[in-house]
């Protein structure tokens, strides 16, 4: 590959719904621009793209991969990503390393749930986009349906700049509206014809929108239009051209990527509608002073890291774009983030999982760095006089947690830190430990992305896991009082052993916690044993007397008790203690409680009676809801964790993966008996296999 400079650079991310063809189209764009010799097919596993083995197992993305092509003296560095919901951090990275998009489209399917999301995600970042509808060759192909489906989903600005000349078995090529030229393929190129005459009223009209729409963005044009003159076809580019930058225009072109139709007019329209790398402006944070600086390329080194991989053979590649200034190899670079200089060796860019050399990596390109060891995901090269970060890469929560543990006694010591490694490839990836059940959790996007996870945990690490439901952290308290005594006598030659408390237990407001009073006058309890009491009443509340949960807003009045000179020790008072607690909380009315969580779900409008009455399922509170714009609706609800641990998944399945969640922990609340009595026997049933 030639050395092209950031003018002559374009990175497109290539998004859409999960089956729409993304992989299928980058196969297409390498093989017509001669970058692959031989087209690969997903259901063969052989794609340049698709190349981890979780992802020809599954015959889909799930990675995030680069694809360059050269096309028209540019190069063009395509970013194939992920179309299932599970896997959208890969599709948030790509996008911040991009200044454009190709969206795809099923010429059959039409506009699908993470089309309509990854468009938004764009929207977010202001990047121009081409839409391409393809597999016109599909049964049921419908070009004009899908046009329409566009434009009530992503407004009037979607235009087409092409045609296609039949559908289904009997797609043959494409109409250029802007050339009104018919191109029809022929092996691995296409040959210029006059439009058939079928076609030629449809190409008309479509051509006449298209005029008036690239005229609606200059007003000499726009007055020229309306006084009747031919507008010149660099003029209608320049129109569009003006439309896209101002994301007024999204133009639409169509072809086939599995009979190689119209590829090289996709290529043709991102060269000549989509920015090069260099032109758009970035944002970046002065770190000395604070403040947001929007700079353009120059000499001056910005770059960012928009992704980390971990390769069993090569080891952690640092995928690095570069805003501004150069990276050469063999060198040093600043990581600004974490404030360390790191040596660099050879550098290079990747097709799929080849590796292309380069010389340095100039602003506005896309380029691979293997073995740093500081540098992770969202971290910002720079100039380390002149310190600048860039925002961080805007990643969804993981909210689908489950308990996980090594299969083998042997993966214990290694797969934390395999876990640890997976979390810094992944930043929709979490790995934590919950403190008091002692198990250490995994988050993820859903249960696919989990799923994918432990394949490559297996992988990559050679250690296997077994994923559980997480055990949700009860409580217990009480809502009576008691005054009991605890006796611990026992006498076996030599010195005995005699400690005697009496206590008074009594509930605490919620979220009091323990409290212990010392009420002992006149020496019934000596003072050197008072904290030992004190200590087994602490040690006491970690195990209650209903499922063995914590204690918690109880307070012990420590009011009487005897002593004996010679038996009595510190560790009789802590057993009397402890028995005395047992007993209080027994006769004072324990209950059990479980955490409540507050949970806030964006849906379209038409879903939010589907949230509410799912939630009035799940024991839960409807706190509120209100529409939000943009069709969409909130409802707020406190609803028991215990009914919230697959919502991730059940809310997917509820909106057809069209809504999200957000969830923090509020209160805890006491749970109704059934329940209870359920969670008790089963937690009487694990203590006694154990």
């Amino acid at each position: 590959m030639k050395d092209y400079k950031g003018d002559k650079i374009r990175n497109v991310a290539i998004i859409a719904h999960g089956g729409a063809g993304k992989t299928s189209v980058t196969e297409a764009l390498l093989y017509r621009s001669g970058a692959i010799t031989r087209m690969g097919r997903i259901e063969d596993g052989n794609t340049a793209t698709d190349f981890e083995a979780e992802e020809t197992k599954r015959k889909s993305s799930i990675g995030m991969a680069i694809a360059p092509v050269e096309w028209r003296d540019q190069k063009i560095n395509f970013l194939d990503t992920p179309g299932y919901a599970d896997f959208v951090g890969e599709v948030k990275s790509a996008l911040r390393a991009a200044e454009s998009a190709l969206v795809v489209v099923c010429a059959a399917s039409g506009v699908e749930v993470e089309t309509e999301k990854t468009w938004r995600y764009a929207n977010e970042l202001k990047l121009p986009r081409v839409i391409m509808i393809n597999k016109m060759d599909r049964e049921n192909a419908d070009f004009n349906n899908v046009v329409e489906d566009l434009r009530a989903k992503m407004g009037a600005g979607v235009l087409p700049v092409q045609m296609p000349i039949g559908a289904e078995a009997e797609f043959k090529g494409i109409i250029d509206l802007l050339k009104m030229k018919a191109y029809f393929q022929q092996g691995n190129s296409s040959v210029e014809q006059e439009i058939p005459a079928e076609f030629m009223e449809a190409a008309g009209k479509a051509y006449e929108a298209m005029v008036e729409a690239a005229a609606e963005t200059d007003d000499e044009m726009i007055m020229k239009f309306l006084e009747g003159e031919k507008l010149t076809e660099e003029e209608i580019m320049r129109g569009i051209v003006n439309g896209i930058r101002n994301a007024k225009i999204y133009p639409v072109v169509v072809g086939s990527a599995l009979k190689s139709i119209g590829m090289g007019r996709v290529m043709d329209a991102i060269v000549d509608y989509m920015p090069a790398a260099v032109e758009k402006e970035f944002v970046v944070i002065d770190k000395k002073s604070g403040e947001e600086v929007l700079r353009q390329a120059d000499n001056l080194l910005n770059a960012l890291v928009f992704k980390t991989t971990t390769d069993p053979f090569v080891g952690r590649l640092s995928y690095i774009k570069v805003f501004s200034g150069v990276i050469k190899g063999d060198g040093a670079i600043y990581n600004v983030s974490k404030d360390k200089t790191e040596r660099i060796g050879n550098i290079f860019t990747l097709r799929g999982k080849n590796q292309i050399p380069l010389k340095e990596i100039v602003a506005g390109d896309i380029g691979v760095i293997a073995k740093l060891q500081d540098t992770a995901t969202g971290d910002s090269i720079g100039d380390k006089d002149n310190p600048m970060l860039f925002p961080p890469i805007e990643f969804p929560k993981p909210m689908y947690t489950l308990s996980i543990e090594a299969k083998n006694k042997a993966d214990e010591d290694k797969i934390g830190q395999a876990l640890s490694r997976l979390m810094d490839e992944d930043q929709t990836f979490l790995l934590d430990k919950n403190s008091e059940t002692k198990e250490k959790l995994v988050s993820g996007i859903g249960d696919q992305h989990l799923d994918v996870i432990m394949e490559k945990l297996k992988r990559k690490f050679s250690v296997e896991a077994i994923l559980k439901p997480q055990t949700v952290a009860y409580r217990e308290t009480i809502r009576g009082k008691a005054r009991v005594e605890g006796k611990h006598k026992k006498q076996s030659g030599g010195h005995g052993q005699y400690g005697h408390v009496v206590i008074e237990m009594e509930p605490l407001a919620p979220g009091e916690g323990f409290q212990f009073v010392d009420s002992i006058f006149g020496g019934a309890v000596p003072r050197q044993y008072i904290p030992a009491v004190e200590k087994g009443m602490r040690e006491a509340i970690q195990s209650g007397v209903l499922a063995g949960y914590p204690v918690v807003d109880v307070k012990i009045n420590l009011v009487d008790g005897s002593y004996h000179t010679v038996d009595s020790s510190e560790m009789a008072f802590k057993i009397a203690s402890n028995q005395a607690f047992k007993k209080a909380a027994l006769q004072a009315k324990p209950v059990l409680l479980e955490p409540v969580y507050n949970v806030q779900v964006i849906v379209p409008e038409g879903n939010m009676g589907d949230i509410i009455g799912d939630f009035n399922s799940k024991r839960g509170r409807i706190l509120g809801m209100e529409p939000i714009g943009d069709g969409q609706g909130c409802v707020k609800a406190q609803v028991p964790y215990s009914e919230l641990l697959k919502y991730a998944v059940d809310l997917r399945s509820m909106t057809q993966g069209r809504g999200s969640f957000d969830m923090n922990f509020s209160h805890y609340d006491e749970v109704p008996q059934r329940i209870a009595d359920e969670i008790i026997a089963k937690a009487g049933a694990k203590n006694s296999e154990e």
